[in-house]
């Protein structure tokens, strides 16, 4: 699969006019349509909702657009809840899934409305003494060993701080019911990024099963089951993306062979997706500022790690496209650096790309999630701007680059005696 830029090398051109490099860019048109798809998907289930995963990328701009098309949100912080709050989501429209979660967060999602997701057995002290049992509370569950399909170890969840134990999850239920909790929703998480279509009806399946077997033993009203994240998109382009239409449909074939015969065919299905939602639709647009030439060929940009985590931290791949050159030979052999001093600061290792010419534009792709709000300010590197490319084609700025005002700007009054 060829992966293609969403702006050409003039319309890059255009942008920087106004905003210069390096910048995220996302794609309004291409995050409505994906959204849509998803929707479309599991249209099957009437109760069907996306709690779109804020964490991934916490803008209030794209959170209003999916907002627009019918998702909530999914926040693991007092920040996010907050943002989630502001930006017009009420309620049950949001789903707060924190580990390690500090009193305050508690207080102010059992003030706001949201549906609580517990971690932990304990935790429903924590809830009970901060903010008190809400008549609807989500349990997340954590089935320990190692999650295969087939004979592919997929993940490993025993491995994993998440969630509780098949034990805990069942004494949780029977002690939440006696504190009043009247619904009562299932979540798991099992494996990250996985580009397979069986990963959800798979996990939809072990949870189905769970929601049977607890509601025999317990006898609680589970109204909800959360499939989490997990389904991810293929970063190299040799990969051919999920078929979310054919995943919709493995979860509906497990659905009915399990729930409904056990008189469950009402429970609603949500799903906690940030990558497949945000990814494939942003860019992190960089220019190339330094060639040199030693023991290997390296190009550096503008762009460092700063504003694109993933590749320093975990050795990611995210495919490079030089604008302009796409239909040139990649006849050459680069490593693309930022300028931190780390050596991990690398987008690309060994790349064979087009020759690269001081000035050349590069787009890295699929930095739509988990790309800018993973940024960080080490060396006192200051953060992008975020832009977003509208349906008409025009672009707005959503978020303006940091300065160095910002950056000094929590020092309470130091700054102003050092000035």
């Amino acid at each position: 699969m060829e992966k293609k830029p969403f702006i050409t090398k003039e319309k890059a051109e255009e942008i920087i006019k106004k905003y210069p490099t390096p910048f995220h860019i996302y794609d309004e048109k291409g995050i409505r349509e994906n959204a849509r798809k998803l929707k479309q998907a599991f249209s099957w289930n009437k109760g069907f909702k996306e709690y779109f995963a804020v964490k991934a990328t916490p803008n209030p701009t794209i959170l209003k657009i999916l907002g627009e098309e019918g998702c909530g949100t999914d926040c693991s912080s007092y920040s996010e809840l907050l943002m989630s709050n502001k930006c017009g989501f009420k309620g049950d429209e949001i789903m707060f899934s924190s580990n390690d979660t500090p009193d305050s967060e508690f207080e102010f999602a059992g003030k706001i409305g949201a549906i609580i997701n517990l971690d932990d057995i304990t935790h429903i002290d924590m809830l009970e003494r901060t903010c008190g049992i809400p008549e609807t509370v989500c349990c997340r569950f954590n089935p320990g060993g190692k999650f295969s399909i087939s004979t592919t170890i997929m993940d490993n969840p025993g491995d994993a701080k998440y969630g509780m134990t098949r034990e805990q999850i069942k004494e949780a239920f029977i002690r939440l019911k006696s504190l009043g909790v009247k619904e009562f929703g299932i979540h798991s998480f099992l494996a990250s990024n996985t580009v397979s279509n069986e990963y959800y009806p798979t996990l939809a399946g072990i949870l189905f099963k769970l929601a049977v077997e607890l509601k025999e033993e317990t006898g609680v009203n589970i109204g909800f089951i959360n499939l989490s994240g997990g389904v991810g998109v293929p970063y190299t382009p040799d990969k051919e993306p999920n078929d979310i239409m054919a995943i919709g449909e493995g979860v509906h074939k497990a659905f009915d062979e399990i729930l409904v015969p056990a008189g469950m065919g009402d429970v609603r299905i949500y799903t906690e997706l940030g990558r497949f939602m945000l990814a494939p639709f942003g860019h992190l647009v960089t220019k190339a500022i330094h060639e040199k030439h030693i023991y290997k060929e390296y190009i550096g940009v503008d762009a460092c790690a700063v504003n694109l985590m993933r590749p320093a931290m975990y050795g990611a791949y995210h495919h490079i496209t030089v604008l302009g050159k796409e239909n040139e030979p990649c006849d050459q052999i680069y490593d693309i650096t930022g300028s931190l001093c780390e050596n991990n600061d690398k987008f690309a290792i060994d790349r064979h790309l087009p020759k690269i010419d001081m000035g050349d534009i590069l787009v890295i792709h699929d930095t739509g999630a988990h790309g800018f709000a993973m940024g960080y300010n080490y060396n006192g590197k200051l953060k992008s701007a975020e832009l977003l490319l509208r349906e008409d084609g025009s672009v707005v700025e959503i978020r303006r680059a940091e300065t160095v005002d910002d950056y000094f700007a929590t020092l309470d009054g130091y700054w102003d005696v050092l000035k």
